[in-house]
């Protein structure tokens, strides 16, 4: 998921949520006749065990040979395929339902017989009351993305209506992976009639049901407009000893958190979608043929292999698609498709040429984009609660009837769709875990898209219409931006910790925001040749299997020959979270005087008074002027003494300070021990005028840059110091007082 959930408060960029969707407290209320399923049993029958409900960060690096080994281009798919996808399904636009027909093929990697399978229903969540979902909401004091709540005959839910295995019936069971609440419906375990033998496959034909719910959290209608995501029964993720730090079988499998997101195997998806005749279609992956018209229907065949998800909108009220073509080294010709409603045109060629220009840099940077398509949906008024969402070859951006160039409209709508076609990368072809550690997804690609902006130069007016014809046109660098919503004085969360153990939203928006910032400040100590070598290398290692944090971090250790430097890092920042705070605590410079009292001169005790002292001092000064008439200010005949203390209130990391004199010169100093504080003192011909600590900006981590530096005399550096900070925060302000 991507910035939506974020323009809701206004701090569209750096995942600060503040708003909060209102449920009523009361009873779970059925959104279905159709009877639920039985208690869970307390014992897994195959004795295959579940991911713990606390999963996160891995910290032991997969096998090589995981998820099948490397891809290296000779095999005969693009992925190990583990499971197939057959289905057909039927709109009814007006009721908002759908009725499917699913073949699951379904393939154990493991070395022993499975008798029990897990399957997500996600559209569970928005049944009643009782989901995860809306306990998370209502009970721990989340807040989500908008401020969309459910109402009377707004809910959404999905029934396997029946569910056979070789002719034979197979009973489900609603479990509760994560310890939610016994009414939560998202997951189900079916105990199979025949248990499927290692290394061999198995067929489930399910029919479904299902009522898509009004728009909210990445899929529903609103209107004619429709979204339909994380809409059919789907099988979890069977992980073997060595993938991600498994030392047995074992099913990740979890519920729908409030804020998580989702993962699943590589397949093939074969989906015929039926939808009446004057609605548009749009989906993943590559339509095959012209759509078979019968009785004012169509219906709309969709093939993508080698992904592991499928979406797709339907909507009567779209435009004629605005079509473009995309070509890149090792990549094959792409298709891209942008499907918007008229009253949004002005959104449509931003995001085509935003969607070229990202295919072009994250192929250049990462990878070749290995698809042949690309659908970019614009979403109907009021139905904001569907944009900023990614999907295999096909994600939703934003929505905006005006877009001025480089304004405030133009930034949002250029970050959503670069980050939503970004997940294709980090959430698509290398398809980590976006339940237990978010960070590889919407952290890493925040902050590759940060780096495109950088590259590209962009540099965007933060304020609406009335402020730049006033003349104020205040304007935001990238990870300047990023500093604010990276909950710099209060971390809370190290970024390695999962989509639903956390404080609060907040801190689960920091994934975005602090990731891309302890990126950035991991490349700016390493060097962005060498980050850039090492992020190709994961990406080649790492594409079309399942990555861990422990498989980044051994990618960029091994990569840079950095291992301390990126060790430390993931120490303090992933598998922990450190604050990180220095400071310039006291600067002085002043001149070393002849003292009064008992001296020694030539060989003798002499008792030099205050008087005698100060006219020794007088008569130093006047000669030295007449000797060095055009002396600049800060020198003289007696020598200063500077003196710079440094404080340290949070994680250790390596500091450079930098002492500027009157006469020009320099001295550069190193701090790099576990001292909490540290004093250093120097004695020259010349008066120091400035110190700056972290001149190279390596710490944007650091929780305030204004404390960095000091000058002995008084300039107006110090304001303008202020300038990435409070820009920063007005343009959060600002955004949010638009947005009410």
């Amino acid at each position: 998921m991507a910035t939506r959930w974020w323009k809701a408060t206004g701090l569209v960029l750096f995942g600060v949520a503040v708003t909060a969707i209102a449920v009523a407290e009361g009873p779970p209320r059925a959104a279905s006749t159709s009877p639920p399923p039985a208690a869970a049993p307390a014992v897994v029958p195959d004795d295959i065990p579940l991911a713990a409900p606390d999963a996160a960060a891995v910290d032991v690096p997969s096998s090589p040979q995981a998820w099948g080994g490397p891809r290296t281009g000779m095999e005969p798919t693009l992925s190990d395929r583990v499971v197939d996808y057959k289905i057909q399904v039927s709109l009814d636009p007006d009721k908002h339902t759908l009725k499917g027909k699913q073949q699951l093929t379904w393939r154990n990697r493991s070395d022993r017989p499975v008798r029990s399978v897990y399957l997500h229903l996600y559209l569970n969540a928005f049944r009643n009351e009782g989901s995860t979902f809306f306990h998370e909401q209502r009970n721990f004091g989340f807040d989500f993305r908008s401020d969309v709540a459910m109402k009377d005959g707004e809910w959404g839910w999905i029934d396997m209506t029946r569910i056979m295995q070789a002719g034979a019936s197979v009973p489900q069971t609603f479990v509760q992976p994560d310890n939610g609440p016994s009414t939560d419906m998202t997951v189900v375990r079916l105990d199979l009639p025949q248990a499927v033998a290692p290394g061999g496959s198995t067929t489930l034909d399910i029919d479904f049901d299902a009522q898509l719910p009004r728009v909210i959290a990445r899929t529903g209608y609103f209107g004619s407009f429709h979204l339909i995501a994380q809409w059919f029964p789907k099988i979890g993720v069977l992980e073997l000893p060595g993938e991600r730090g498994a030392t047995t079988p074992r099913w990740n499998v979890h519920e729908f958190h409030l804020h998580s997101e989702f993962y699943a195997d590589f397949g093939s998806y074969d989906v015929t979608l039926d939808v009446p005749s004057d609605y548009r279609v749009g989906a993943t992956g590559e339509l095959q043929g012209e759509p078979v018209v019968a009785n004012g229907r169509s219906r709309h065949r969709y093939v993508q292999h080698d992904v592991h998800d499928f979406a797709w909108t339907a909507d009567k009220n779209y435009a004629e698609p605005l079509l473009g073509d995309w070509t890149g080294p090792g990549s094959p010709p792409v298709k891209i498709r942008v499907l918007y409603p008229p009253e949004f045109k002005a959104s449509a060629a931003p995001a085509l040429k935003a969607t070229q220009e990202s295919l072009t840099y994250f192929s250049r940077t990462l990878g070749p984009y290995p698809y042949r398509t690309v659908t970019v949906v614009i979403p109907a008024h009021n139905a904001t609660e569907a944009g900023g969402m990614e999907y295999p070859t096909f994600f939703t951006a934003d929505s905006f009837a005006k877009v001025a160039p480089l304004g405030m409209n133009a930034l949002l709508l250029d970050f959503v769709t670069i980050h939503e076609f970004g997940h294709g990368y980090f959430y698509g072809i290398l398809a980590s875990n976006e339940f237990e550690e978010p960070m590889l997804d919407e952290g890493l690609n925040e902050y590759w898209d940060q780096r495109m902006l950088r590259e590209a130069g962009r540099r965007y007016v933060i304020a609406p219409e009335w402020m730049r014809r006033l003349g104020i046109r205040p304007h935001l660098g990238e990870f300047e931006l990023e500093r604010l919503g990276a909950r710099l004085d209060d971390p809370a969360d190290g970024t390695g910790a999962n989509s639903w153990g956390r404080l609060s939203s907040s801190s689960y928006g920091a994934v975005y925001s602090r990731t891309a910032t302890v990126m950035r400040d991991l490349e700016a100590q390493l060097g962005t040749p060498a980050i850039e070598k090492a992020f190709k290398a994961y990406y080649a290692t790492w594409k079309f299997r399942h990555p861990s944090i422990a498989d980044l971090r051994e990618s960029l250790a091994v990569s840079t020959g950095r291992r301390d430097v990126v060790e430390r890092v993931f120490a303090q920042q992933v598998y922990a979270t450190r604050k990180v705070d220095d400071r310039i605590e006291r600067f002085t410079s002043s001149e070393v005087l002849p003292l009064a009292g008992f001296q020694t001169e030539q060989g003798k005790r002499v008792d030099v008074s205050e008087a005698e002292r100060d006219k020794r001092i007088s008569q130093r000064r006047e000669a030295w002027s007449k000797a060095n008439p055009k002396a600049k200010p800060g020198s003289g005949p007696f020598p200063w003494r500077t003196t710079v203390l440094v404080r340290r209130d949070g994680a250790t990391v390596p500091q450079t300070l930098v002492v500027t004199f009157a006469d020009g010169s320099r001295k550069t100093m190193q701090w790099d021990d576990d001292a909490t504080w540290k004093r250093f003192v120097w004695e020259g011909p010349s008066k120091a005028v400035s110190v700056q600590l972290d001149p190279q900006k390596l710490h944007y981590l650091d929780a305030s840059k204004l404390d960095d530096s000091r000058t002995l005399d008084a300039d107006g550096s110090a304001a303008r110091r202020w300038s990435a900070d409070f820009a920063a925060l007005f343009q959060a302000l600002q955004t949010f007082l638009v947005s009410l």
